[in-house]
């Protein structure tokens, strides 16, 4: 069979949940469990793989998902715990002292905060964090979830301390041993790991025109949609804001791709750049001179909203002290980083601490893990909110109240979660290098999507590459998944049309970035921390624009980095 039908074919389950969403509004509850038998018949009919096979990965995923679920559940009850101490309306009067402009807000938490959450977890951490907050400071719930998912790309490359570059090309280690290597001016890739440093450099460098690019079109883009008049010149009046922002997470981001390695370019940049605006943002520093809010609740659309309510009125009650009620932020902050950078020892620790679950039904390719510690649903975020109990002096009602809010808020992304993830795990596991599995020896589904795609670009391909690594990130909702599915791909791509090795490469790490925006999972699991759950398809709508926007920009520097600036090294 030709990799252009079986693309089609491995597009059908994809197309399905977008048409069931997206067209029909159905709500993922329901199109994820269509969207996964589509999945599972074509493995079967089409790639004939055995029945228990797909089943052994359907579990497979549903395991995987329960620890996405651990997650989603720690950012609700952080959440939850914060609005019942009293903890939210101090924040809330807090950031109206910084600036009561909204885009400012959006700024600070969606963008920069998130970022350094980005670098020091990973895993979808950001939006679960950044939305609930940006929602207790009276953003439109929609609002809330589109800016938190749209702004986590630029970081994503280098989050959970690098993970998406220094595991996610592993497969590639044999090919580069292999290689001729020739050495460029202060480059050698003789070895894997200097390879990998390289592609962490040039990522920087695709990302760069989107750090300053899409603070400027989101603030637009959220006004357009969101704001009381309907206008990108909302948005767009904040744009001095956004270059100081971006010139205040760029700097010591590439800084630190390019002198230090890939671990710390999102983490530190996020960081330093927090630092920096906040401090900027109190004295008025590029601040816009009308101050922007999105208006009364009253005159929202409903399909804006949730289940979960934004509190209403210009001005909040500070009920503790500003260090008291961040307390549990700066926890979580710390405690990442302490659990996630190796040289500390607690990394390995934490790590192997897992329920493992090996042979499922009795195939040995198939097993799945939960790292029960690991995970920073665990490990901060139930931790620190039991010890906010302690610390802001929560009374027993109000500790049943936040737990049994969390708890209920489960159920819905549960069940999407659970089917969405096993839809994953299907296509991940359809390409199987065993006869007995895989009798046609036919790639898996993503690689056939990708094969195809490939074949119709040909040489530009370089405009291309990162929507391959779009499209994994879609699919997984990983980029360090991303990168191990298709990084061999992407060097073949490059070898195939001599084109620069790192340059295409680097494409893919930045492409699994930005495809973390309309990655179905991240999405169920953002509308379920803002209470929209069911409406996953509307945002699907509104990220998509920013996702072809941020792939074409890439697509562009990719193609002048490949023919024009940087030669090919092997």
């Amino acid at each position: 069979m030709s990799i252009g039908f079986l693309a089609v074919l491995a597009m059908i389950p994809i197309a399905i949940a977008l048409v069931l969403m997206v067209g029909l509004r159905w709500p993922a509850t329901q199109a994820m469990p269509i969207a996964w038998a589509a999945a599972s018949v074509a493995a079967i009919l089409v790639w004939q793989l055995p029945v228990g096979y797909v089943l052994a990965l359907s579990i497979q995923g549903i395991i995987t998902a329960v620890g996405i679920l651990i997650i989603v559940f720690g950012a609700i009850l952080i959440l939850m715990t914060l609005r019942d101490s009293g903890a939210m309306e101090t924040i809330q009067s807090g950031m109206q002292d910084i600036s009561p402009d909204m885009r400012v807000q959006a700024i600070i938490i969606g963008f920069l905060f998130a970022a350094f959450i980005e670098g020091a977890a990973g895993f979808g951490t950001p939006a679960a964090l950044a939305a609930p907050l940006l929602l207790a400071l009276g953003f439109p719930p929609m609002a809330a979830a589109v800016i938190c998912l749209s702004f986590n790309t630029v970081p994503v490359t280098f989050g959970a301390v690098g993970t998406p570059i220094v595991l996610g090309l592993t497969f590639l280690r044999d090919l580069i041993n292999d290689a001729v290597t020739v050495d460029g001016p202060g480059v050698n890739f003789s070895d894997y790991l200097s390879f990998g440093e390289v592609v962490a450099q040039w990522s920087t460098i695709m990302h760069l025109p989107m750090a300053f690019i899409l603070p400027i079109f989101m603030l637009g883009f959220i006004t357009r949609f969101f704001g009381p008049n309907r206008a990108w010149s909302d948005g767009f009046a904040a744009w001095k804001f956004c270059i100081f922002a971006s010139f205040a997470f760029s700097v010591p981001y590439v800084f630190f791709a390019w002198f230090v390695g890939p671990e710390f370019p999102s983490l530190i940049g996020g960081l330093i750049g927090l630092g920096i605006v906040v401090w900027g943002a109190k004295r008025g520093i590029a601040v816009p001179d009308r101050v922007f809010t999105f208006g009364s609740q009253k005159d929202w659309d409903p399909e804006w909203t949730g289940t979960v309510s934004v509190t209403e009125g210009s001005r909040f009650e500070a009920r503790m002290s500003q260090f008291k009620a961040w307390s549990p932020y700066m926890l979580i902050g710390l405690i990442l980083v302490l659990t996630r950078i190796d040289q500390l020892g607690l990394k390995s620790w934490l790590a192997d601490v897992q329920i493992n679950f090996r042979n499922i039904l009795g195939y040995e390719s198939v097993e799945g893990s939960i790292a029960i510690l690991y995970l920073p649903g665990t490990i901060p975020f139930i931790l620190v909110a039991v010890l906010t109990i302690f610390i802001h002096r929560m009374s027993p009602a109000q500790v049943r109240s936040a737990w049994i809010d969390a708890i209920r808020r489960m159920k819905n992304p549960a069940i999407a979660l659970f089917f969405a993830v096993a839809l994953v795990s299907i296509f991940r596991g359809s390409g199987i290098a065993d006869k007995a599995l895989n009798p046609n020896n036919y790639p898996s589904m993503p690689l056939a999507m990708a094969e195809a795609m490939a074949a119709i670009a040909g040489q530009t391909w370089p405009m291309f590459a990162g929507f391959i690594g779009g499209l994994g990130g879609f699919i997984t909702g990983s980029n360090t998944v991303s990168n191990l599915l298709f990084s061999e791909f992407q060097w073949g791509m490059a070898s195939e049309l001599d084109l620069p090795h790192q340059i295409i490469v680097a494409a893919q790490a930045v492409g699994g970035g930005f495809g973390n925006m309309v990655c179905i999972h991240n999405i169920v699991a953002a509308c379920a921390v803002v209470g929209l759950s069911g409406k996953e398809g509307l945002i699907l709508r509104k990220t998509f624009w920013p996702f072809v926007l941020y792939g074409v920009v890439v697509g562009i520097v990719v193609t002048l980095l490949s023919f024009v600036f940087v030669p090919n090294l092997y």
